[in-house]
């Protein structure tokens, strides 16, 4: 089996490299080749990846500007095509990922059912225990919607909101990842880890980016629905995820704002008109 992995990087280069050296930990019969495209990081951490001794299976392309998340996968997509490599799987996602050993193994026993799905979400689970799979079973609700309108309307508003989600969590939560156990089509996998399989590879070879950071599941879920496809959730499939390690670094006001872009760019589409935006961006 051949496999390829790739992760974007921006200012937190060792948390990169614990990632590669899980990889290069698996067990199994496999071959596996590694793209890290670093999103501009600041010189000393550029200088700490650089560094770091790898072999010939892996690869650092260092961008001069921070393309975002999906944007940077896109250029290792297309690293890694060039390469010509007859991959079987592409992983794809944050670069603060632990793989267990028996990764490949899991993969193996599931490949008959992952390969009739483009895109597989596996289990994600940070470093505490929480499943953060499935991410979004069904399609959200219109009242859940509007509660996102009122949310990032304006930035203190979204403190009251938010507080007032902490005391009626019990009942307002969404519960999706409590089924973690079941393995299903969903309509959005969390965006840390995706699993690109052959059909992937030969039939889209390209994310749908609309947004620079955030959002990305649910582009991601339109541009599959729209080629008539749904992630497929694998529990047996277990990443370990150090969350949040890139996105804690950045102040809270900065990613309310980033947040803020993304959730308007998502109200701009929908299923329906989600063609001709996506042919235009392809071409």
């Amino acid at each position: 089996m051949k496999i390829g992995f790739i992760f974007t990087n921006y200012n937190n280069s060792k948390v990169t490299i614990n990632a590669i050296e899980s990889i290069n930990l698996l067990e199994g019969d496999h071959e596996k080749f590694i793209v890290i495209v670093d999103n501009d990081s600041d010189e000393i951490e550029k200088e700490i990846l650089s560094g770091y001794r790898v072999n010939e299976n892996t690869l650092f392309h260092f961008s001069d500007k921070n393309l975002g998340y999906f944007k940077g996968l896109n250029l290792g997509l297309e690293l890694i095509s060039n390469l010509k490599l007859d991959l079987d799987f592409i992983i794809i996602g944050n670069n603060d990922l632990i793989f267990p050993k028996e990764f490949v193994t899991q993969i193996n026993n599931q490949k008959v059912t992952l390969d009739k799905y483009p895109v597989i979400s596996p289990n994600i689970i940070t470093l505490d225990g929480i499943h953060q799979n499935p991410h979004v079973i069904d399609q959200i609700s219109k009242l859940r919607e509007l509660i996102y309108d009122i949310y990032y309307s304006n930035y203190y508003l979204s403190f009251a909101i938010g507080k007032i989600a902490k005391l009626t969590s019990s009942f307002t939560d969404r519960n999706d990842e409590q089924f973690y156990n079941i393995p299903r089509e969903i309509v959005q996998g969390y965006g840390a880890c995706y699993i690109l399989t052959k059909k992937f590879i030969k039939e889209i070879q390209t994310l749908w980016s609309p947004t620079f950071m955030m959002a990305e599941e649910y582009f991601f879920s339109l541009q599959l629905q729209k080629l008539g496809y749904k992630f497929y959730y694998e529990p047996t499939i277990i990443v370990k995820h150090q969350c949040h390690a890139t996105m804690g670094k950045l102040k809270s006001k900065f990613m309310w704002n980033l947040a803020r872009d993304a959730h308007k760019a998502c109200r701009m589409y929908h299923v329906q008109d989600f063609n001709k935006e996506f042919i235009n961006e392809q071409q």
